[in-house]
């Protein structure tokens, strides 16, 4: 089974300042992760890899560098599930944490639950010796700068999703050469949300969802719109049935006349064909390696229907 990851790195429309660093960005992610499966690691392994390796990249927003909630705090919400054995672990609204998605996997390995939040999340992760940062560390003065400039949420909602100035949620997805899937998302939400809210990713079937028996997939965009609809779960459903036609006039109905839904999402069916699936108006960044076809893919999208191509 030839081993892929696929990284994404938000629906959002990237200033030509940041063009570079947030190919560099997705680019070294994709490869982070595809290092562990050359070693003959698993796919969850490589998803968390990757994940981490874009929670520890200011350019994007999860772990350093996440946007501010209402109150000017992180709070970071992540999601991991190993398609083999739907297994799952999932953290919300912590705040401490510089790599969330290894908390979540923590999560799904060491306790009898799937989803920790807030402070309860942070007691476990002090329970197990998780490291721990100065909530502050994690903010750059950019994201102060530009919190202050957005203090709306609906404006700001608004504004971030039509516009250069905002950053998303973050992912991964990938196939190991046992032909395992897995998926990880991480993000620190919409700028000037209110305390504790929640968005997709940390929910299954919504920010993220694997199964060996169809694939895995992680999301970006509007949550409370991906929420309605449980978009990881629903792509999957309709790869399960082989309908792609279906699933393309699914996403564009959703999109244009029922949810106002602003999402991209990458399935990776389980026999290893990476598929970059239908994707909304909005802008985003992504990045593959595939041992089958030995090369890898970059993908920026700068403005709605202009794609650059970066080999």
């Amino acid at each position: 089974m030839p081993a892929v990851v696929v990284v994404h790195g938000g629906a959002w429309s990237v200033p030509d300042k940041l063009a570079k660093a947030v190919v560099d960005g997705v680019k070294m992610a994709a490869l982070d992760g595809f290092s562990v499966l050359e070693r003959g690691g698993s796919a969850l392994d490589a998803v968390e890899a990757a994940v981490r390796n874009l929670e520890d990249n200011v350019t994007f927003n999860a772990g350093h560098g996440a946007v501010l909630n209402a109150d000017g705090d992180v709070e970071l919400d992540a999601i991991i599930m190993d398609g083999r054995t739907l297994g799952s672990g999932a953290v919300s609204s912590v705040k401490n944490i510089p790599n969330p998605v290894s908390l979540a996997r923590a999560v799904m390995e060491k306790t009898p639950h799937l989803l920790l939040t807030s402070r309860g999340a942070n007691l476990f992760a002090e329970s197990i010796g998780m490291a721990t940062v100065p909530t502050d560390t994690l903010v750059t003065a950019n994201e102060r700068e530009k919190w202050e400039e957005h203090r709306s949420y609906v404006a700001g909602v608004t504004e971030d999703f039509n516009s250069k100035c905002a950053h998303d949620t973050v992912g991964a997805v990938a196939v190991d050469s046992a032909g395992n899937v897995a998926c990880a998302t991480s993000t620190g939400g919409i700028r000037n949300k209110m305390v504790g809210r929640v968005g997709d990713a940390a929910i299954i079937g919504c920010g993220g969802y694997a199964d060996n028996s169809s694939g895995a997939v992680s999301c970006t965009g509007h949550g409370e719109s991906i929420l309605k609809v449980t978009l990881a779960r629903l792509i999957l459903s309709h790869m399960e049935q082989g309908s792609g036609d279906t699933l393309h006039g699914c996403i564009l109905f959703l999109t244009n006349k029922q949810f106002h839904l602003h999402a991209f999402f990458f399935p990776v069916p389980s026999q290893g064909n990476p598929q970059r699936s239908l994707h909304s108006w909005l802008c985003s960044t992504w990045a593959s390696v595939c041992a089958a076809q030995e090369e890898s893919s970059w993908c920026l999208h700068q403005d709605s229907g202009q794609l650059n191509l970066l080999q």
